[in-house]
């Protein structure tokens, strides 16, 4: 689930037209479902296969896409960016949060994965200088003491602290790539970076692509078109839906219905998959979502 977001002005008269009443709850569910998605997959595929089939099915479709519509080659000095982007915002991110939820249940992940708003904000203050607020410091220690409670509600040992790490392993790919691909959204149609993003990460991908057509002849039916849901609606449609909310939106007002997507992961890991959250799970990860809602208080 990307979270990338890009400062614009605020307006706070924008209204929900009738596109956005179908982008920002397609978006909450197509990004919540991803999780329960990707724990069904890894019962086929490893790790790396997966994100190699799901990013090989998608990334073909969007360079098929920036074909057809004669999207602008990206300038030159703007091609580190791009890289960036198809390495760690895709390749990387989809790897470790594969890995991660071969232990992490759908909504922890979920949960956890929603902290990169925090380290956006960290790096921010690193790189940019901006401040960070005694507020901001207590809203992200709450969200990481929220994770550590998820790490205990499934019994706390490496294999399950290797696991957490991991899984912030890829929020932290999330928010350096919204860092270093923030200037790109001047220059470029985010549609169009989003399919480059797929594109390039398809193609970092591709040497594990062998590896997952040989495990798709004996996975479960399940298992192979959980990885085809993700790659057509979580990724494709997805980011579509996203880059149309955030050019209606400003960026502050579209990431907070990001909040919806941990509650909907946990839900629809319930219903599909019979995960059931422990207590401590569900406190840590109101804790870490409630950090998050803290540290945007006065962004």
């Amino acid at each position: 689930m990307p979270t990338t977001s890009h400062p614009l002005p605020h307006d706070g008269g924008v209204r929900l037209d009738g596109v956005l009443l179908f982008t920002v709850p397609f978006t909450i569910l197509a990004w919540a479902s991803s999780f329960p998605a990707i724990r069904a997959g890894l019962a086929g595929f490893g790790p790396a296969e997966m994100a190699a089939l799901r990013f090989g099915l998608a990334g073909a479709a969007a360079a098929l896409f920036l074909a057809v519509r004669r999207a602008p080659l990206p300038a030159r000095g703007d091609l580190w960016r791009f890289g960036f982007g198809g390495v760690f915002f895709i390749a990387a991110y989809a790897v470790l949060l594969n890995i991660g939820q071969q232990v992490v249940p759908a909504g922890p992940a979920s949960f956890i994965i929603n902290t990169n708003p925090i380290m956006t904000a960290l790096l921010a203050m690193l790189l940019l200088g901006e401040r960070f607020s005694r507020l901001a410091w207590t809203g992200t220690a709450l969200s990481f003491a929220g994770i550590a409670l998820i790490a205990l509600g499934k019994g706390l040992n490496v294999e399950i602290g290797l696991s957490v790490l991991l899984i912030l392993g890829a929020a932290l790919c999330n928010a350096v790539t919204t860092v270093v691909q923030k200037p790109l959204f001047a220059r470029y149609e985010p549609l169009s970076v989003a399919a480059w993003n797929q594109a390039i990460g398809g193609l970092v991908l591709l040497p594990f692509l062998p590896g997952a057509i040989v495990q798709a002849a004996s996975a479960p039916a399940v298992s192979f078109w959980s990885v085809v849901y993700l790659a057509v609606v979580p990724s494709l449609i997805g980011y579509a839906t996203w880059a149309v909310t955030l050019s209606r939106l400003p960026a502050g007002r579209a990431a907070n219905f990001q909040y919806c997507v941990p509650p909907m992961a946990t839900l629809i890991g319930f219903l599909w998959l019979g995960e059931v959250p422990t207590p401590l799970a569900l406190i840590g990860g109101l804790m870490a979502l409630g950090g998050v809602v803290v540290v945007n208080l006065k962004r």
